[in-house]
């Protein structure tokens, strides 16, 4: 999961982090009931998950709009289904 302050980097973050490692976009979730900002969610091996959160996140960061990222390796079916 990638958190920004801003739509337009997250979508920019997203587009990075599946480029750069062979993952898979889940949802990019825009502004709607979260105060403007936006997250993405991405799925696959723990370690290119992990390396395209690092770059996504990287790629937000430079603009100073990055919210968090977190990397949740094996999550309950239950969490997966409220990021979808």
């Amino acid at each position: 999961v990638i958190e920004s302050f801003s739509v337009a980097s997250a979508i920019e973050a997203a587009d990075t982090a599946v480029k750069s490692a062979p993952i898979q976009l889940m949802a990019i979730h825009l502004a709607m009931a979260i105060g403007g900002k936006a997250y993405v969610t991405f799925t696959g091996e723990v370690a290119a998950v992990e390396a395209a959160a690092e770059i996504g996140a990287a790629v937000i960061a430079k603009k100073g709009l990055l919210v968090d990222k977190v990397v949740i390796p094996s999550p309950r079916r239950e969490i997966v289904s409220e990021f979808v």
